[in-house]
């Protein structure tokens, strides 16, 4: 397809012909409309080589698929971003990330090669050993440097149960230092807090495990379960800490039933225990399927009225933004998670030249701050993470200017390889592909 687009001339963009509201973004991209659709139609596991440790995928291969191929083999993957319907080809051109990233980084860490078409027609595979350039300028490229074909992911031994220890605490500062401290044990296998009010918060440390307590086995994704948000709040009202043996699987897919806590907007009593009782099998409804069966006009209020958002900024910078977020949005819980950030080439890597340890946070819902605007609040937001040197994540609305948005990213190898490439021609431009002030 890219050889033919070359031989009528090369006259449009490129993009994937994956139609926008399949994507688990909220954002439909207006681009699928005027650019030149190729159809990519991979979604398969094509090798699970256990002497190297690595998995080889295609990049519609979701999550939800991953798991349930690899778990009953006895592997699975280090870091496994949260809904079932992320796919490796966005986890990659864009990001992703799990309560795991304290020891593995971002799901592109765990990455060991990529194989992609570029705009010339020919396919290439690239590693830190091999076109090693390329292979750090694709993760947050958004698809503007070439079509990916396939993946090479590292597998770690998978085991029966997460041991999950609750922790409530109160007090910003104690949060944020509790949360520093447990994030950076390496014996923890994961870390995650979420955070109620501006002065409450569960945090929450999991350890890989075979035995379990038979008394405490919790098998939270079963579909008549509370959501795991409320779950986690009980331990917070009460005032108590907690230990749980969850199934492997119900503990990577554990927001996956609410998506977060988004469902609580969209069917408000959908953790009424009767509802859960009778219609729970059907929840999560997907979120493609909301995409498309919503109206331009709610759209453009969801906009205005609602933040799904991730924002990633070093932990020493963590109390001043759950304040900035507290003041600029007052939207909760929170979700924090926390991931190691190497100092590696590419668009996204810590100020120094150490490996610094960063935290996601996660603001979905709908702002309770009286003087809300979309585009101004969110501006003041960017404005903050960028002051810190944090990132946005590019799934989500972005207000910045094109300045700003280089200033937050380090363009230098992305900007070199679209011109050692020819992508000027064949991809737009990362910013024209996601950001507001290009699209309108």
């Amino acid at each position: 397809q890219v050889r033919e687009w070359k031989n009528e001339g090369s006259k449009r963009y490129m993009c994937t012909g994956r139609p926008g509201w399949l994507t688990v973004s909220l954002r439909v991209g207006k681009y699928k409309k005027t650019h030149k659709n190729i159809m990519i139609n991979l979604m398969d596991v094509l090798e699970v080589d256990s002497e190297r440790q690595v998995v080889r995928v295609e990049p519609l291969v979701t999550m939800g698929q991953l798991t349930a191929h690899l778990n009953p083999m006895g592997w699975t993957i280090p870091v496994v971003p949260e809904l079932d319907d992320l796919t490796v080809g966005g986890l990659i051109m864009g990001t992703g990330i799990e309560s795991s990233s304290h020891i593995y980084g971002l799901f592109q860490h765990t990455c060991v090669a990529y194989e992609l078409v570029l705009a010339d027609g020919s396919l290439v595979r690239c590693s830190p050993t091999e076109n090693s350039d390329l292979f750090y300028a694709v993760p947050w490229s958004c698809g503007t440097l070439g079509f990916l074909v396939a993946a090479e992911i590292k597998m770690i031994p998978a085991k029966k149960y997460i041991k999950l220890h609750y922790e409530p605490v109160r007090g910003l500062q104690k949060i944020c230092e509790r949360f520093a401290e447990e994030s950076k044990k390496k014996e923890n296998s994961f870390v995650e807090g979420l955070v109620y009010s501006l002065d409450e918060a569960v945090i929450m440390t999991g350890v890989l495990t075979d035995e379990a307590e038979p008394k405490k086995i919790n098998r939270i994704g079963n579909y008549y379960k509370p959501w795991f948000f409320k779950h986690v709040e009980k331990y917070l009202k009460a005032d108590r800490t907690g230990i749980e043996y969850i199934p492997s699987r119900h503990y990577y897919h554990r927001h996956t039933r609410s998506i977060f806590w988004e469902l609580q907007d969209i069917i408000p009593f959908g953790n009424n225990p009767i509802f859960r009782y009778l219609f729970g099998w059907m929840a999560p409804p997907k979120i493609s399927l909301l995409k498309l069966t919503q109206g331009e006009t709610v759209r453009k209020l969801y906009e205005q009225h609602h933040v799904v958002q991730d924002m990633l900024v070093p932990v020493k910078s963590l109390e001043k933004s759950i304040q900035t977020f507290h003041a600029g949005l007052s939207v909760y819980p929170l979700w924090l998670c926390p991931f190691i950030l190497p100092n590696n080439p590419g668009m996204v890597h810590p100020k120094g030249d150490e490996t610094e340890l960063y935290v996601d946070i996660g603001a979905y819902g709908e702002p309770k701050t009286k003087h809300f605007e979309a585009r101004a609040s969110m501006r003041q937001m960017e404005k903050f993470v960028r002051s810190v040197h944090g990132f946005q994540m590019l799934y989500a609305d972005c207000y910045m200017t094109r300045e700003e948005f280089w200033d937050m990213f380090d363009g230098s190898l992305y900007h070199k390889l679209r011109e050692q490439m020819n992508c000027k021609d064949a991809f737009p431009e990362v910013y024209d592909k996601i950001c507001k002030a290009a699209r309108h």
